[in-house]
């Protein structure tokens, strides 16, 4: 058993755990699931196009047009299943989500220490907590070492609390977080039945924030619904006025206010950042809350550490510097006996289960060199975590004779501080380190002292100590980084080194690793003592922050949000999680990463890899890019409709009522899936990546963007429109002309989402860019409208008549003529970009 847990401790069998699952259920705080599928179909008929479509069909049905009642039933299923198959995707691909955002919990069972889901903990387990993680269960402590824990999830108090089976407050609580050491505890109670779960509040649920772009788009669904109710009621007044026939009238006006809905925009938002999250996750990056991906393309600064980002995290022990004998030796020479006392307090100085790479290094090295392996036989019965600036630690040992060893380790600077040394022997050793700095080595000081009695001082750093030397590590940067930093500067991102480490060593890593402007570093106990207006200009113009500590990376993170950028922040450690949380996007490191900063962060990155952080910022603009076409589409072929719906009727032209509530739907019915299943499915523009993120605050539902969009649908209603007298003016009856406005628009329909798939380039150039669901999507729709056409059945119906050859040639012309003018638009933008 690892973890230095007792042998005595074996957990539950497999047998006492499914008795115990049966009794008390599963470690979970939701209210029962209600019946998703019900709550989903109530949702939908909530829809306000369904309210309308069930209007009509009551309508038909009163004036007995039951074929047109019917084909309304069926456009209601239609619509209805198209809306819960889009709201099922995003569903199961938030569900999936949710299942991988939930942590893991180390339990002992049948005398082994598994992983298992966090759910899946039942009373009486024993559950191990370790430093930087979170409790998940209710329980009482069976056996701990040095074992602290931070409550203020539940009682607001900051300060961590010491717990022991000895100590007479020995619970533990779901929701609370291991600050140091280690406990084993007996879970008492799970899920609802926990001191959270009486609260009634999850620690992980995370209030989703709204988007400047979802807030806009609930903006103009808004706006364009009073509209709608506006020009229904005109409608059924001028109609009225006309006829003098109120069923009629109202038929007009609920397919004008049908076709001015633009119900598929919010569907659209909603499928395309939940898909967007689910294919992400796919890829390795694990996204908490769907709408960080719209976020992600606007990211402008990274904050990224040092050590297992931009480096390996091997931690290879390349030099031993000993101050007794003033030399400093090479790898092949680490079993010097002169080396003996340095190696033996290197690893004195480090945790007995070593987590960290350098200590995982220290504890090897001293196994492979020393002839007696003493760790068997001393114990830890005092200890000073890591702390101070900069930090260092000291471990306090004994064996049964009460034989002392008292080793402490750290940065260099600090283990010189509180060594007995003359100022001389420092400023010597300190120019040692700066040379190791400068090749970008990672180098901490060892050192050692005696100490009689229990009545220990209160900070390590008032023992005297004897300075023994250096260890000297070198962590390479990973291979590739230089292309990711590449990516990243393309895509017009700063990046910002945020690390504990020493300033000479940062920089010698991050000139290895490729990152640009490494002239000038900062420290952190310089950043906190800024004044605003110098901090704000220090973090704009600075790209490496050294010796950083909590707060320092704090302030960084703040400032940088305060210039107006968006943050995201890559951190690992416990003392990460506030600055994670105050970025913009926190990003968590899978492998490395604590529960708690796992559970502060907004993305989770799978294999530690900092290029998927690029391919997450690089979906996020796809997504963006592909919502701003689906929108801009939707705007644009909503326009024709309304108006080829009202303008014959408020003018007063030969045939009012060209368009019938049947056609409006058809028309809808291939909108909504074009808009956000075919657009959803776009690849990634091939520029994207090149361009400079756009600002958060922006979106295209504004006039510059939306000019185009009203532009585009303008000039497609004036070839409608030209369809319709131009058959009027050759003596065309009503279902011809008809046949012909419905047939233009349609044609009219099928290249507008063809050329909008990019505003840039051409749409040949689009063709390069492979996306099955245009061919599929816009096949039906022609097969459908021949149908109408040329089947007697629906030409009937749909009341058509079936156009010659030369007219749907002039259909075509029209189309491509009220259409395709964008193209010229676009070539005249590409030349004058390249000019």
């Amino acid at each position: 058993m690892s973890h230095n847990i007792p042998d005595h401790l074996k957990g539950l069998t497999n047998y006492e755990v499914a008795a115990s699952r049966e009794k008390y259920g599963y470690n979970r705080i939701d209210a029962a699931q209600k019946n998703s599928w019900v709550e989903l179909l109530i949702d939908i008929v909530k829809e306000p196009m369904l309210i309308l479509l069930f209007a009509i069909s009551a309508i038909y049905v009163i004036i007995g047009d039951y074929g047109e009642a019917l084909f309304m039933f069926l456009a209601i299923v239609a619509v209805s299943a198209i809306s819960l198959y889009q709201d099922n995707r995003s569903k199961k691909a938030l569900e999936a989500l949710e299942k991988l955002n939930e942590p893991l919990s180390e339990v002992i069972r049948n005398g082994k220490v598994i992983q298992i889901l966090t759910s899946e903990i039942v009373v009486g387990d024993l559950c191990i907590t370790k430093e930087g993680e979170m409790i998940n269960a209710d329980g009482k402590i069976v056996h701990s070492n040095d074992f602290s824990v931070n409550e203020a999830s539940l009682t607001g108090e900051s300060l961590s609390v010491f717990k022991s089976n000895e100590t007479e407050d020995n619970e533990v609580f779901s929701g609370t977080v291991s600050v140091s050491g280690l406990a084993v505890f007996e879970v008492k109670k799970i899920g609802e039945e926990t001191r959270l779960g009486k609260i009634g509040t999850s620690i992980s649920s995370i209030t989703e924030e709204i988007s400047p772009l979802q807030l806009q788009i609930r903006k103009f669904v808004k706006t364009m619904a009073i509209a709608g109710i506006l020009i229904f009621l005109m409608v059924c007044a001028v109609n009225y006025y006309h006829t003098q026939n109120l069923l009629e009238s109202l038929l007009n006006g609920l397919t004008l206010a049908m076709s001015v809905l633009p119900e598929e925009i919010p569907v659209a938002f909603t499928t395309f950042m939940a898909l967007g999250a689910w294919k992400l996750m796919r890829e390795g990056i694990i996204i908490k809350r769907s709408n960080v991906v719209e976020t992600l393309g606007s990211t402008t600064v990274i904050c990224t550490d040092k050590t297992g980002t931009i480096t390996e995290n091997t931690m290879h022990l390349k030099h031993l510097y000993d101050y007794h004998s003033d030399k400093t030796f090479e790898e092949q020479d680490f079993k010097d006996a002169a080396l003996t006392e340095l190696i033996d307090y290197a690893m004195w100085s480090s945790e007995p289960v070593p987590f960290d790479p350098m200590e995982k290094t220290l504890h090897r090295i001293y196994g492979e060199t020393q002839k007696n392996d003493l760790r068997k036989s001393y114990t830890l019965f005092h200890e000073y975590p890591l702390e101070g600036k900069p930090p260092m630690m000291t471990h306090l040992f004994q064996n049964a004779e009460k034989h002392r060893i008292i080793a402490a380790k750290g940065a260099p600077e600090a283990i010189l501080n509180v060594s007995i040394l003359p100022e001389s022997e420092k400023n010597k050793i300190r120019e040692l380190i700066r040379d190791f700095g400068k090749q970008g080595f990672r180098v901490l000081g060892v050192a050692k002292t005696n100490f009689e009695g229990y009545n220990f001082p209160e900070k390590q750093q008032d023992f005297k100590f004897d300075f023994l030397g250096l260890v000297v590590f070198y962590d390479p940067p990973k291979k590739g980084i230089q292309d990711v930093f590449q990516h990243i500067y393309n895509a017009g991102i700063k990046v910002k080194v945020i690390t504990g480490d020493n300033t000479d060593t940062t920089k010698s890593i991050a000139v290895q690793a490729g990152i640009f402007n490494t002239g000038a570093a900062i420290e952190g106990k310089e950043i906190v003592e800024y004044p605003q207006e110098r901090l704000l200009q220090e973090v704009s113009e600075k790209t490496l922050f050294t010796r950083m500590f909590p707060d320092a990376k704090l302030t960084v993170v703040n400032a940088l949000k305060q210039n107006g950028e968006v943050v995201a922040m890559l951190g690992d450690g416990v003392n990460d999680a506030p600055a994670l949380k105050a970025a913009h996007i926190g990003v968590a490191m899978g492998n490395k990463g604590t529960e708690i900063a796992k559970a502060a962060a907004s993305l989770v990155i799978i294999n530690d890899d900092l290029d998927k952080l690029v391919t997450g910022i690089a979906a996020g603009r796809r997504i963006y890019a592909n919502i701003k076409k689906a929108v801009q589409y939707i705007i644009s072929i909503h326009i024709p409709i309304i108006l080829t719906v009202s303008l014959p009727l408020f003018l007063g032209w030969v045939f009012p009522q060209i368009f019938t509530p049947v056609h409006v739907i058809f028309l809808e019915l291939i909108m909504g899936p074009t808009c956000s299943i075919v657009y959803e499915n776009e690849p990634m523009e091939k520029n994207t990546m090149l361009r400079k993120p756009r600002k958060m605050t922006d979106t295209f539902l504004n006039w510059k963007e939306l000019a185009m969009s009203i532009v585009q649908g303008l000039i497609i209603t004036g070839g409608v429109l030209f369809a319709y007298q131009l058959m009027v003016q050759r003596g065309a009856n009503e279902e011809e002309t008809r046949a012909m406005v419905f047939t233009t628009l349609i044609f009219a329909n099928i290249l507008l989402s063809l050329t909008n798939r990019s505003f840039y380039y051409s749409l040949f150039e689009s063709f390069k860019n492979r996306n099955i669901l245009f061919v599929v999507v816009n096949l039906l729709t022609l097969i459908l409208l021949f149908a109408i056409l040329y089947f007697p059945l629906f030409s009937g119906f749909f009341k058509v008549t079936r156009l010659s050859l030369t007219e749907l040639g002039l259909a075509g012309i029209i189309a491509v003529i009220s259409v395709l003018w964008f193209e010229i638009y676009k070539l005249f933008k590409r030349m004058l970009r390249n000019s």
